[in-house]
């Protein structure tokens, strides 16, 4: 991943509003290269799906985000890359996301989002997640915090 330093210099930056989420999310969006896995972590409403709706508009996709809670995953393959957006909110167990094919979409080189990744301690997470957590910093504020896979 290249250049995420200057989307969140420090590790972290401040927005305010959905607006400026989805804008992070498009800026975002030109650091990737493709084969990605962005583990997204923030309560409900924190600004996961915005920050996605973002980056899927940054990569060009043709439909927009749309919290795949009840779906589990929305695939966007029609962009400057592919990408897969996933929420693991209501997943009861891991073998739920295995069995809905979670390993051929870690070897398939798209970007992943996923939503929730925390979800059962992360174990579904692979080496090499990008974190990005997202917190309530006041009442239409949100601290993003950026950790880089090492």
């Amino acid at each position: 991943m290249k250049n995420w330093q200057k989307i969140f210099p420090g590790g972290e930056v401040e927005v305010c509003g959905e607006g400026e989420m989805v804008a992070l999310g498009r800026a975002f969006s030109a650091c990737l290269e493709g084969g990605e896995v962005l583990g997204l972590v923030g309560d409900l409403g924190a600004g996961k799906t915005h920050f996605t709706r973002g980056v899927l508009e940054g990569l060009g996709a043709a439909r927009p985000a749309a919290s795949p809670t009840f779906s589990l995953v929305h695939e966007h393959a029609d962009g400057r890359l592919p990408a897969a957006h996933f929420d693991f909110y209501r997943m009861k167990s891991p073998e739920e996301a295995l069995g809905m094919g979670w390993d051929e979409y870690l070897d398939s080189g798209s970007v992943l989002l996923v939503e929730w990744a925390d979800r059962f301690d992360g174990a579904l997470m692979p080496p090499g997640t990008h974190w990005l957590v997202i917190t309530h910093a006041g009442e239409n504020t949100r601290t993003v915090r950026f950790r880089a896979a090492q």
